[in-house]
């Protein structure tokens, strides 16, 4: 091997050697998974964010309400959300009163990950739905506590 190919070579394998030397940022899980404290804490929304403001929608009938709640809550963005929200519609859209309605709304525009950790208890939620009704008819939902086998209901 010529002086000038040993060269090479040498700074080949160093060159290889530093492209696969794990670095500490590396070893973090790009796709951590929910409930873990890594998840926890990159899912966290800032708290001087305002909340979202609903989109005005006057005239709305209760039934395109009803069909349009149905609709964002199985259609969020995580499969987490999804189940968790399209369930709890499928069970107590039908029975909600306007008022339950327009809170619910308002509910649906605050971030996935925010609802779901609130809802499971993981996270306390902002002053704004401390004592919100509808978010405790979800966190009962959450809980499960009959056992039941959750799938995502079917489309009408």
């Amino acid at each position: 091997m010529t002086p000038v190919a040993r060269i090479a070579a040498r700074q080949f394998r160093r060159h290889t050697r530093t492209l696969f030397v794990s670095a500490p940022s590396a070893s973090l899980d790009p796709w951590p998974l929910p409930h873990t404290p890594q998840h926890l804490s990159s899912t966290t929304t800032p708290t001087d964010i305002p909340a979202p403001e609903p989109l005005p929608r006057p005239n709305e009938s209760l039934e395109t309400t009803r069909a349009r709640l149905l609709y964002q809550s199985r259609k969020r963005g995580t499969l987490e959300s999804d189940l968790l929200l399209s369930t709890f519609a499928r069970d107590h859209l039908s029975t909600m009163t306007r008022a339950e309605l327009s809170e619910y709304d308002k509910l649906l525009d605050e971030p996935d990950w925010d609802i779901y950790y609130w809802s499971t208890g993981n996270r306390t939620p902002p002053k704004r739905w401390s004592n919100s009704p509808i978010l405790e008819k979800l966190k009962v939902h959450a809980k499960n506590e009959g056992k039941v086998v959750r799938k995502m209901p079917p489309l009408e």
